[in-house]
């Protein structure tokens, strides 16, 4: 299982969770495979250039399945024409935390250091055309916020400079953020979503916080090389379906505050659909907010 982002990161801990599982269900060791760098592409590269027999699939998110195509049009990549769906895993929720030791101590400190002429704080991200970049980018521009965008190779390591001090905030899903933030290094300050998480009920939503025109969330999926067999497909697909019923699994991802998709919404018809109206959506955002990465 391909994970196209470094290891420590939102999908990475996810795809691990799922691996596990689908494994058992299957009865065949799954080895997960960290390979970063291009916003997702070069994972997905390797994916597209490995057999279509269904022993290499890759584990991503809406980043590199819906955004990355758009944002590196040199890499001559499209989702829709390239891969082959498997099925949808978890719609998780963005947190937008602060080192403690940047002094912000809510969204309106955070607004009025961001929204000077000077660039007062960097925001780091989990890679150039990443959910956490195209994330931050958005809040910033609904926000008129005037920051430094730093790229790092994962959200792990990008969050590991936020405890460390080195970054003021990241935006990253509640998988890596939730663990993050009870060492107290770090605060979060606002959640996505129309509600609270009860692993982080201190949190306001960005509604409340006062940005409601941010409210994005991450969707991770499982993908297979184009040509696949659909017997295959549905073997992998039924494994998938499997783990959801896996007691771990369930347990797993509700301490994330990532709830399992409603059935319905799951399968690869559901996905390829998905994909399909993403990718569309995405391209109106980044070229709407004129959204670029250096290649």
């Amino acid at each position: 299982m391909i994970v196209p982002y470094a290891p420590g990161g939102s999908t990475d801990a996810l795809a691990r969770v799922i691996a596990d599982a689908m494994s058992k269900a299957l009865n065949q060791t799954i080895v997960v495979e960290n390979v970063g760098g291009g916003g997702g592409i070069i994972g997905l590269q390797k994916l597209m250039h490995a057999k279509a027999d269904g022993y290499t699939i890759s584990f991503g998110n809406m980043g590199n399945f819906a955004i990355a195509g758009t944002l590196y049009p040199k890499a001559n990549y499209d989702p829709r024409r390239d891969l082959e769906p498997i099925g949808l895993v978890a719609s998780v929720p963005m947190v937008l935390s602060v080192s403690k030791k940047s002094g912000i101590k809510s969204m309106k400190e955070l607004l009025e250091k961001s929204q000077g002429s000077q660039k007062q704080l960097n925001f780091g991200n989990s890679g150039a055309g990443s959910t956490g970049h195209i994330s931050s980018v958005y809040f910033n521009s609904v926000t008129n916020g005037n920051v430094e965008q730093i790229s790092y190779r994962g959200a792990g390591p990008s969050i590991a400079d936020l405890m460390a001090g080195t970054l003021d905030a990241v935006i990253d899903q509640t998988v890596t953020m939730i663990p993050a933030s009870k060492g107290g290094r770090i605060l979060p300050i606002a959640i996505s979503g129309d509600k609270r998480v009860e692993q982080l009920p201190n949190v306001p939503t960005f509604k409340e916080a006062g940005v409601p025109a941010f409210d994005m969330k991450v969707w991770n999926a499982i993908v297979a090389p184009k040509g696949t067999p659909s017997a295959v497909i549905d073997t992998l697909s039924a494994a998938l379906e499997a783990s959801f019923s896996n007691n771990e699994v369930i347990a797993k991802m509700e301490t994330f505050a990532a709830p399992i998709p409603p059935k319905k919404e799951r399968g690869p018809a559901a996905l390829e659909q998905l994909i399909d109206s993403e990718v569309e959506r995405f391209a109106t955002l980044i070229r709407d907010n004129n959204i670029h990465v250096n290649e």
